[in-house]
């Protein structure tokens, strides 16, 4: 363990970086799971900008690497613009 106080505070920190980040993580990729799972182009547009903001916040954070970020997004709007009109 960590003897210096310095070092004891930034574990602390790291810690609650941590739990954060896999917060965010794990909510962004329910939300892609939820988006994909939709039939209806019109909802599902409806949700893309709200999943891309989210998607780009963690690129932001540097949680994810902004080229994953950007071939999620690709790879979203590619299924919400195949989807058929109802």
């Amino acid at each position: 363990m960590a003897n210096h106080s310095a070092t004891k505070k930034d574990v602390r920190q790291s810690a609650k970086r941590n739990e954060r980040n896999r917060y965010y993580g794990k909510t962004t990729r329910n939300a892609i799971r939820d988006i994909r799972a939709i039939e209806d182009q019109k909802d599902a547009s409806a949700k893309l900008p709200e999943v891309s903001s989210m998607i780009d916040k963690l690129a932001k954070r540097g949680t994810i690497h902004k080229n994953k970020a950007a071939n999620l997004k690709r790879k979203l709007a590619l299924k919400v613009n195949a989807l058929k009109k109802k």
